[in-house]
């Protein structure tokens, strides 16, 4: 008998689907670790450094699983907005909360984005006026998603 598990889209997988799943999340960690590898060798040597290939796979490790985090992170704003692909706003929306995370705990980040952010203001006035017209009640459910009170 075959054990069936749920898919991404509510159906059922079977062992084998679930095997092949497997196999290539397997082969991308794989091409992902290579390409990795590839581009801390280079910087090392640019640099003048070497880099030991137990921390080179360590941080492909992480930044891969980082990687996987931010696609379903991707697919469920897709998913929250009706929608079945992803799209640049989910992209955009999906970047500013991983900023507003890393901000939190870096005062220097948090002062330099804010900064860029009032940069980016009172070089394109017009756009941002549109944008909060038509979106202010979605600002202010953003504000309060990524309000977090201090600890």
């Amino acid at each position: 008998m075959l054990n069936h598990s749920p898919t991404m889209d509510g159906g059922m997988a079977s062992d084998v689907e679930r095997e092949e799943e497997e196999a290539v999340t397997d082969l991308l960690r794989d091409r992902f670790r290579l390409s990795t590898i590839t581009i801390a060798e280079a910087e090392a040597k640019q640099c003048g450094m070497e880099v030991s290939l137990p921390i080179i796979t360590c941080i492909s490790d992480l930044a891969f699983k980082f990687a996987e985090q931010l696609a379903k992170d991707l697919e469920l704003f897709a998913q929250h907005a009706g929608r079945k692909s992803v799209n640049m706003e989910d992209v955009i929306l999906s970047g500013e909360f991983i900023l507003v995370d890393i901000s939190h705990r870096n005062d220097h980040l948090a002062s330099s984005l804010r900064s860029f952010s009032n940069d980016l203001k009172t070089k394109e006035p017009n756009l941002e006026r549109k944008r909060k017209k038509s979106s202010r009640r979605e600002d202010r459910v953003a504000r309060d998603l990524l309000h977090t009170p201090d600890t």
